[in-house]
């Protein structure tokens, strides 16, 4: 029997309605579109399931009956849909200091309207994580030089200095950019945000000490062994007895991106995206904003 959704929508409404006209217009078609959708579906069946006259609209016993089973239909088909939704699940790979509260606000309500859990998955090589299918997608701050891969900047954060406790530049209320490469600069070379390049050229730090790894690059900053450079939400999320964070002037701003797969494409990632570029802009006080892809 070739009896379709569209066959028992269009009975329902008009059971309910009792009129042909208020379920067309509940149903945004056009009143003799709806009764030859009717009319198909009693043919379907076999049975009149509607008594028409010029003024009302009533249901035959049988139609009683139908429509019963109908709303059962329909209700056991909103419980499938919304199974099947709770089962679906974001795998979002990152490697240190996702920031905070955004993320948790994009978790909040990305579950809330698509229905999807969110497993956050900690990864330091996040291309080969990519490669593997062990995550969906993965926000990082570094840029991710790997085929295979598509990255997207949601968008960019401030970035201050640290610098050990010890120091005299911890007593600082701004240090200038330029002024940071006169001290050795330590670079995270894993999945840190700064790197010597983003000096101007002829300016960049002479002495550089590199570490592979965000706990690492902390460390080596609270011993005094260098300075470094971070996003500001790191450094609320990531705080050090022996570190003391500075905001810096004129310094380049740090890109949060999000990268995938270039091959697949994923509804829910989509829809992480929006719902973060969303989230960021009503929080964002400064107006700068420069998502793009890549």
């Amino acid at each position: 029997m070739d009896v379709e959704l569209r066959h028992l929508r269009a009975f329902v409404a008009v059971a309910r309605e009792s009129s042909f006209t208020a379920a067309a217009s509940s149903l945004h078609v056009t009143q003799p579109a709806l009764s030859r959708t009717v009319r198909r579906l009693e043919e379907l069946v076999g049975v009149r399931l509607l008594e028409r006259t010029t003024r009302s609209v009533t249901l035959t016993p049988a139609g009683t009956r139908f429509l019963a089973r109908a709303t059962d239909v329909f209700a056991t088909l909103e419980l499938a849909l919304d199974e099947a939704k709770s089962g679906r699940e974001l795998r979002l790979g990152f490697s240190w200091a996702l920031p905070d509260p955004w993320f948790a606000e994009c978790v909040e309500a990305f579950e809330r309207s698509e229905g999807a859990r969110v497993r956050v998955v900690r990864r330091d090589d996040i291309a080969a994580a990519l490669a593997r299918n062990e995550i969906d997608a993965a926000l990082v701050r570094h840029e991710i030089r790997a085929r295979g891969v598509r990255q997207r900047n949601l968008f960019d954060e401030p970035r201050v200095a640290a610098v050990s406790a010890r120091s005299s530049l911890a007593r600082r209320r701004t240090i200038d950019w330029d002024e940071l490469r006169d001290h050795t600069i330590i670079v995270n070379t894993g999945s840190g945000s700064t790197r010597p390049e983003l000096w101007a050229a002829g300016r960049e730090p002479g002495d550089v000490v590199e570490c592979g790894n965000y706990d690492e690059w902390i460390t080596l900053v609270a011993a005094d062994r260098g300075v470094g450079a971070t996003p500001r939400s790191a450094a609320s999320t990531y705080a050090h007895a022996g570190v003391v964070f500075v905001p810096l002037v004129d310094a380049p701003r740090v890109p949060l991106r999000l990268v995938r797969p270039a091959d697949r494409s994923d509804e829910l990632v989509d829809r992480f995206v929006a719902i973060g570029i969303a989230a960021h802009a009503a929080a964002d006080d400064d107006g700068e904003r420069a998502p793009h892809e890549r």
